[in-house]
């Protein structure tokens, strides 16, 4: 296979892949979000202090952070498919991608607040401030160089499960690579999509290392 005959497969499966990683990514940033701070409010000596809720909220996120990724995707396609419409294609597998993704940012989450000077929250409690002060006044603005992070780590693992979400029907490199690559011994190809891959991983380790200096200037020139 010539260069003319890989570069519109290999355009249309990236685009197909930062598609998939881009919705995913949103949806599990919107879903984990809330999640990872619960885990937070809810422990024990939080602010919405809930053992309970907790608890299940706790089971859960282990649950769906302990599923391997190609089990999960086989076993969600027929909620996918009552979501979609269909378990084949990039749209299909952002249901997949999202889910797998969203316990696994929830944990992250709950990380980066945790690290948050608890003497901050006192600090707004003592001036009246509520529940959603303190979040939005205090956890966030103060966590959001490790929550970056955390979106950079969970947009590459997203990255990697496109790219086996490709072997089930998902498109994008990964299924380029798996049917072109590995099904047609086509060596180059494979090799092409694996830098794209690495090309992919990189950018957005740069942007998000960049988006976390940028944050860190801004503190010190603040302060």
């Amino acid at each position: 296979m010539n260069w003319s005959e890989m570069q519109p497969l290999l355009t249309q499966g990236t685009v197909d892949t930062l598609y998939m990683v881009l919705w995913s990514t949103v949806v599990s940033v919107l879903g984990g979000l809330p999640l990872g701070i619960l885990l937070v409010l809810t422990d024990k000596g939080g602010l919405l202090q809930n053992v309970a809720v907790n608890k299940v909220v706790g089971v859960i996120v282990n649950i769906g952070r302990s599923l391997p990724f190609i089990i999960l995707l086989i076993a969600l396609i027929p909620f996918t498919t009552l979501v979609v419409g269909t378990f084949i294609g990039p749209s299909a597998m952002i249901v997949p991608l999202a889910i797998g993704a969203i316990p696994f940012f929830a944990r992250l989450v709950e990380t980066a607040v945790r690290e948050v000077d608890h003497g901050l929250v006192e600090a707004v409690q003592a001036m009246g401030g509520g529940v959603p002060t303190v979040v939005f006044k205090v956890l966030l603005p103060q966590s959001l160089p490790s929550l970056i992070s955390g979106i950079t780590t969970t947009v590459i693992v997203l990255v990697g499960y496109s790219a086996m979400a490709g072997a089930v029907g998902g498109e994008g490199l990964g299924s380029k690579a798996v049917t072109y690559g590995y099904q047609r011994f086509e060596t180059e190809f494979m090799l092409v999509t694996v830098v794209i891959l690495i090309a992919i991983v990189t950018v957005v380790q740069l942007i998000g290392d960049g988006a976390i200096r940028l944050l860190a200037r801004r503190g010190r020139t603040a302060s």
